[in-house]
């Protein structure tokens, strides 16, 4: 008998559960618009989500064409901007570390979309279009990778340590972020600011850590206005989110706490599932998990080639087929919303106003000795004194 079960064939399972659509340019126009100056309706693919413990977002988005074109232009200026950071680091005029986001646009483009200046936003490396759309500008975080004075930090932070009243950074500890943004959060309740949101963003290469998943449990223990976003583009480093992560379906691993994968290489379906999460936390039912499934085109950092732990092969065809930005194009002119050489125009100017901030970031004169002492403390809290490197070295403020 136990020869038998010893020597019985395994029956594989099967999976029924449907993928979700990852594609950029899946959406659907519901009915032509009669006038372009109007709002129009279009529709999501049906695998655009997946849900946990709630609802799906709706299929149907309401866009306009000024709408898209916005995001066509910023999505634009995001990718030519870390393109610049790109050129620069290759120059050597860029030193330490330094993250793009490059294939990554749709997720913070559609982000800053749909929630409103008061919300609040924190991440981790891939920084640099969250500093620019949450207030900052493209000449800002320019100077600031090259250390220059008139960065966003004052050349004293570099990519990971740029901030604005509403974007707090830029971190360089891995998950460390989350425990803050959970912070955030509870001093936005404590505050009775009601209709703010805190949007934590982490990667799937964090998703594993500890003070992630406290973080996850003190929200829902507080019932805090907190959207946890996980930016899964598939390796965290140079490990696959399949070798590090036995549950990779990271919109489920809040325990308590309801989530939702969305399509991050589609920016009407990023808009709409930032939208809905912004909407959760307004009504009161507490934090929300929501997984971007996304690709990053370069490697973890610029130290990192990207191509030791995936093939060339699968990078191109990620650019070549599921490109965020060329899915909006394909919506504009599929719709008659613009024609190719206006698209071209608004790429055009996208490149002129990122060579024009590269070119006034270099003359930027670089920090001064004195600015050492500048910026350890909130401005108007600093203490009458401060001790440097030796007791005889002493900035009085």
């Amino acid at each position: 008998m136990l020869a038998r079960i010893a020597h019985a064939k395994v029956v594989p399972r099967i999976s029924l559960a449907r993928r979700l659509q990852t594609s950029a340019d899946s959406t659907k126009l519901s009915s032509p618009p009669s006038d372009h100056s109007q709002p129009f309706k279009v529709t999501l693919h049906e695998d655009s989500f997946q849900a946990f413990k709630c609802d799906k977002p709706d299929l149907e988005v309401e866009v306009t064409k000024d709408k898209l074109l916005k995001w066509y232009s910023q999505m634009n200026l995001m990718r030519r901007m870390e393109m610049a950071a790109d050129a620069l680091y290759k120059a050597k005029l860029i030193r330490g570390f330094c993250h793009l986001a490059i294939g990554q646009e749709a997720v913070s483009v559609g982000m800053e979309s749909a929630i409103t200046p008061s919300d609040r936003v924190i991440t981790a490396y891939r920084c640099h279009p969250f500093a620019v759309l949450r207030g900052g500008t493209i000449k800002g975080v320019i100077a600031e990778l090259l250390g220059r004075q008139d960065g966003m930090s004052h050349g004293k932070g570099g990519s990971m340590h740029i901030f604005t009243p509403s974007f707090f950074g830029g971190n360089g500890i891995v998950g460390a972020q989350v425990p803050v943004g959970a912070g955030l959060a509870f001093a936005q309740k404590y505050l009775g600011h009601n209709d703010v949101a805190t949007f934590t963003l982490y990667g799937d290469g964090a998703s594993n850590q500890g003070q992630v998943f406290e973080a996850f449990n003190m929200a829902k223990l507080w019932n805090l206005p907190c959207v946890f976003v996980c930016e899964n583009n598939k390796y965290g480093m140079g490990t696959s989110a399949e070798r590090s992560s036995s549950n990779t379906k990271y919109f489920t691993r809040g325990d308590q706490i309801p989530g939702i994968q969305a399509n991050g290489m589609d920016i009407v379906a990023s808009h709409q599932a930032v939208k809905y999460a912004k909407q959760w936390t307004s009504e009161g039912k507490g934090p929300l998990l929501l997984e971007f499934v996304t690709y990053r085109y370069g490697g973890h950092s610029m130290s990192d080639p990207g191509t030791t732990y995936r093939t060339r092969e699968e990078i191109q065809m990620m650019r070549s087929t599921q490109d965020p930005i060329r899915g909006l194009q394909h919506y504009i002119q599929a719709w008659g919303l613009a024609t190719e050489e206006e698209l071209k125009r608004i790429e055009k100017e996208a490149k002129i106003e990122v060579d024009k901030a590269v070119e006034e970031a270099k003359v930027s004169p670089e920090p001064q000795p004195k600015d050492l002492w500048t910026d350890i403390y909130y401005k108007g809290t600093e203490p009458p004194f401060m001790r440097g490197r030796e007791r005889e070295e002493v900035h009085y403020y």
